[in-house]
């Protein structure tokens, strides 16, 4: 699964890097070290353009009855999506990529959790693909959620988790995005593990709380070093 990211670049190099064209929001951006369930952070949709507009992490379905349910729709397995109602009739109309630069990941031990930052080898963004909903609330405020997919992880990163959100790459984001243009088999088909290289270390167990927003949640700790993918 994938249940904390990052998003520490500043605004304008991500406009440039992800080529968006309108940022909704804007005035509020603000760096991320430890991005969890429940909180905001940018996804980009497809607007005649690239539009960017923060979003609740957690879908919530437009049929739920409660906001609750959406702690419990993070991520979503790819080789289920066509199957689930909360996912199925998203798939067709609602994708949206996750504006992301690395993401975390615990590998379970006998006796502990440890915990990983896995992020591109030259701190590129890390383009997860998702779907988005619209839910109104019962005071009439509509709240934009969205849920991160996952597939089977690359080969290498098989050994910290069984799962990873599924990253795209720049000539695959606008046929994840473009709806009208990209048949479903054909958007299905981009859902696969990462075959390019990725960075990992092991982090402090700081990044364990959703309160610890800082830089010292991705640095590695000291003695382990760096592994890299591939």
């Amino acid at each position: 699964m994938c249940g904390r990211k990052t998003l520490t670049r500043d605004m304008q190099s991500i406009i440039e890097e992800m080529a968006i064209e309108e940022w909704q929001d804007s005035d509020i951006y603000q760096p991320r070290y430890n991005i969890a369930p429940t909180q905001y952070s940018p996804v980009i949709v497809d607007k005649v353009g690239r539009h960017a507009k923060l979003m609740k992490w957690g879908l919530i379905p437009n049929w739920s009855k409660d906001a609750s349910i959406g702690s419990k729709l993070i991520n979503a397995r790819s080789e289920t999506l066509l199957e689930k109602p909360s996912f199925q009739h998203l798939v067709p109309t609602q994708r949206c990529v996750v504006i992301t630069d690395g993401y975390f990941e615990w590998k379970r031990t006998s006796s502990r959790s440890i915990p990983y930052y896995i992020h591109h080898p030259e701190k590129k963004l890390l383009p997860m693909a998702g779907l988005w909903d619209i839910w109104k609330n019962p005071s009439g405020e509509h709240i934009f959620s969205y849920t991160v997919i996952t597939t089977s992880p690359a080969p290498d990163l098989a050994e910290i988790h069984h799962r990873m959100p599924v990253i795209l790459k720049q000539n695959e984001i606008d046929s994840w995005l473009k709806v009208h243009h990209t048949a479903i088999p054909d958007a299905m088909g981009l859902l696969k593990p990462y075959d390019n290289p990725l960075t990992y270390y092991e982090v402090s167990k700081m990044v364990n709380s959703p309160r610890n927003n800082r830089p010292e949640c991705i640095l590695p700790i000291e003695n382990p070093g760096s592994l890299s993918l591939f």
